[in-house]
C-alpha cells in the first residue's frame, strides 16, 4: 500500500490518496498522482518494502534535464508511505477502512518510519482505541490522541477516516437516474426515496445503496439532499419534513417562482420566517453552468453539493426572502395547488 502522506505545492492528489499494488505489480487500485507517478512507484513498490515500511520523497517540478520528470510540471513535491500488506498495522488500517464506508468513522495517527525505527499506528473510533502498535507506550497514545487530523507534525501523520458523502434524492424519476449514477461514481452513498412504488425499484437505480419509500429516512446534518419529485404537494411535504433537520444541503428542484411559493407555504406550516427558510435552502438547485437535458441538470446539482460539501460557496442564484416575497405576491399559486403529478399512482 502506498499512502501520499504529505504533500507541498501543487498537486493533483492531497493526503490521503492511496494505491493499493498487488504482490507481481500487474493490477492496482487507486491513485496517488494524476498518472504520473504510478509507473514509476508500481515498478518500485516490491523493491521499496523489502527491508520494511518506508517513506519517499518525489517532486513533481519540471525539469527537462532530470532522467525522469515526474509530473511534468505541476510543481510540488509529495512524501509517500510504502508499507507491505500483512502486518499487524496495515490490516488495522484496512478494517478501520472498511468501517469508515459503513459509517465508523476513525482517527490514524501513523507513526512514520525514519532513524531506524519502523512504522507504527494508533486508531481510535471517539474515545475508543481501536489499535496500538506494539512498543507505543501509554504517555506517547495520550499525546497522539491530542494532534489534529490535517495539521503537518514532524515524523507523523494524522488522517480522519470519514464515511463517505451520503446524498438522499427523494424522486425516483428518469430525471434522477443521472444524477445518481454520478453521486455514486464520486463514491457518495446514495439513497433513492420515493413513495410511488412503480418509480422506487432496485433496478431503476443499480447504483443507489437504497432505493425505499420516503418515509422515516434518518437525514442528518452532513447529508446532501435533494427534493425533485415533480409533484408540487410532494415536494412541499417534504420540504417541512427537511428543513428543521439542517442537511449539510438542501435542493430542491423547479423555477424560482414554484421554489418561492414553496418556501413560503413551508415557512408558514412551520412558523418560520422566509428567510430562516432561505438559508436552509439551495433553490433554484444547481450551479448555472449551462446545457440542457437530465444529464446536464444532474452534472450542475452535483457541481454545486460538491462545492458545499467541501466548504466552498454554492450558487449565488439562490432565492432570498425577497425573491419569495416578491413571486407570492405576484400570484399564481393556483397553478401548483392541489396539482397531481402525472407519474403519482391513481390510488
Amino acid at each position: 500500500m502506498i499512502t501520499l502522506v504529505r504533500a507541498e505545492g501543487s498537486s493533483y492528489r492531497r493526503p490521503g490518496a492511496r494505491l493499493l499494488v498487488s504482490g507481481d505489480a500487474q493490477d492496482y487500485a487507486g491513485t496517488i498522482s494524476g498518472g504520473c507517478l504510478e509507473a514509476e512507484v508500481l515498478r518500485k513498490a516490491a523493491w521499496m518494502v523489502r527491508d520494511g515500511a518506508r517513506v519517499e520523497r518525489y517532486s513533481m517540478m519540471f525539469d527537462d534535464t532530470a532522467e525522469i520528470p515526474f509530473g511534468l510540471g505541476c510543481g510540488g513535491t509529495v512524501d509517500l508511505l510504502f508499507e507491505r500488506m500483512g502486518t499487524a498495522e496495515s490490516e488495522a488500517l484496512l478494517g478501520a477502512m472498511a468501517s469508515s464506508l459503513r459509517g465508523e468513522e476513525a482517527t490514524v495517527v501513523h507513526f512514520l518510519p525514519g532513524g531506524g525505527r519502523g512504522l507504527r499506528r494508533l486508531i481510535t473510533v471517539g474515545d475508543e482505541v481501536r489499535f496500538v502498535s506494539a512498543g507505543v507506550g501509554a504517555e506517547k497514545v495520550s499525546c497522539a490522541r491530542r494532534l489534529v487530523p490535517g495539521e503537518e507534525y514532524e515524523g507523523r501523520y494524522v488522517e480522519r477516516l470519514e464515511a463517505p458523502q451520503r446524498l438522499f434524492v427523494m424522486g425516483a424519476g428518469d430525471d434522477a437516474k443521472p444524477l445518481v449514477a454520478m453521486a455514486a461514481q464520486l463514491g457518495w452513498g446514495v439513497t433513492v426515496a420515493d413513495g410511488r412504488v412503480q418509480l422506487a425499484r432496485g433496478e431503476r437505480f443499480p447504483l443507489a445503496e437504497r432505493v425505499v419509500e420516503a418515509d422515516g429516512l434518518d437525514v442528518g446534518v452532513r447529508d446532501a439532499v435533494v427534493l425533485m419529485t415533480h409533484s408540487y404537494e410532494q415536494d412541499r411535504r417534504l420540504l417541512v419534513e427537511m428543513l428543521p433537520r439542517r442537511p449539510r444541503y438542501l435542493g430542491l428542484l423547479g423555477s424560482r417562482h414554484r421554489s418561492s411559493l414553496l418556501v413560503s407555504e413551508a415557512a408558514a406550516m412551520l412558523g418560520w420566517r422566509v428567510e430562516d427558510c432561505c438559508e436552509g435552502l439551495f433553490a433554484p438547485v444547481g450551479m448555472d453552468l449551462g446545457g440542457d437535458g437530465p444529464e446536464a441538470i444532474a452534472l450542475a446539482m452535483l457541481a454545486e453539493m460538491q462545492a458545499v460539501c467541501n466548504g466552498r460557496a454554492g450558487s449565488e442564484r439562490r432565492l432570498g426572502a425577497e425573491d419569495v416575497a416578491r413571486y407570492v405576491a405576484e400570484g399564481g399559486a393556483s397553478r401548483y395547488l392541489q396539482v397531481r403529478c402525472a407519474l403519482d399512482a391513481a390510488v
